[in-house]
């Protein structure tokens, strides 16, 4: 489906202000792929990436679409500009966390050449499983946290940890982005607990 036209824009937009039952599936069915593609030009990122930034902005819309303001542009305008701005943001964190990682990996490179070193190293990760395996973490928590470490980035993977393979794929991805959420918050404070907080 193409862009909509300014009309389409206005049509909708009201529809949504009143709050008619269907009109935030319409919203969906006529701004995600031209988001999508409009992210994905713009940003040069994954087709993955895009969809979630669409599907960010498009649930913030539908949440508050009062914060719109018809005078100043185009919903559409709107909407492709959150998500390009999403993806920044995202891609920007991305990129301090991956040079975060890899000045952790070159100190535990240049501090990890002894045997000895390898071993303490090897008790301190044992200490911090043995922590979070006593935490109150329930088991979907920590399975929910295990695939979250091992890196993985497939929303049905996740879903599929925390049992919501019936729900709508809208509903799926925000119940998987609000556990994660709540994953790294909870993680933040076990960090300060077992290292202590050095801020």
């Amino acid at each position: 489906m193409g862009i909509p036209t300014r009309d389409e824009d206005v049509a909708l937009h009201a529809r949504i202000l009143q709050r008619e039952s269907v009109a935030n599936v319409d919203a969906f069915a006529v701004f995600v792929d031209p988001i999508i593609a409009a992210v994905k030009y713009a940003r040069g990122c994954t087709h993955e990436m895009a969809r979630d930034a669409a599907i960010d902005v498009l649930l913030d819309y539908l949440e508050a679409p009062e914060r719109f303001d018809p005078q100043r542009g185009r919903l559409f305008a709107y909407l492709a500009q959150s998500a390009k701005n999403t993806v920044t943001d995202w891609q920007r964190s991305a990129t301090r966390r991956q040079a975060r990682e890899e000045k952790f990996g070159l100190l535990f490179e240049l501090l990890g050449r002894s045997p000895k070193d390898c071993l303490e190293q090897s008790a301190e990760v044992k200490r911090v499983v043995e922590r979070i395996e006593q935490s109150d973490l329930s088991q979907v928590d920590r399975a929910f946290l295990g695939l979250m470490l091992q890196g993985e980035r497939s929303t049905q993977r996740f879903a599929e940890v925390l049992g919501l393979g019936a729900l709508p794929a809208v509903d799926i991805q925000r119940e998987v982005k609000r556990n994660r959420d709540r994953i790294m918050k909870w993680l933040v404070r076990f960090g300060r607990e077992v290292f202590g907080d050095e801020s």
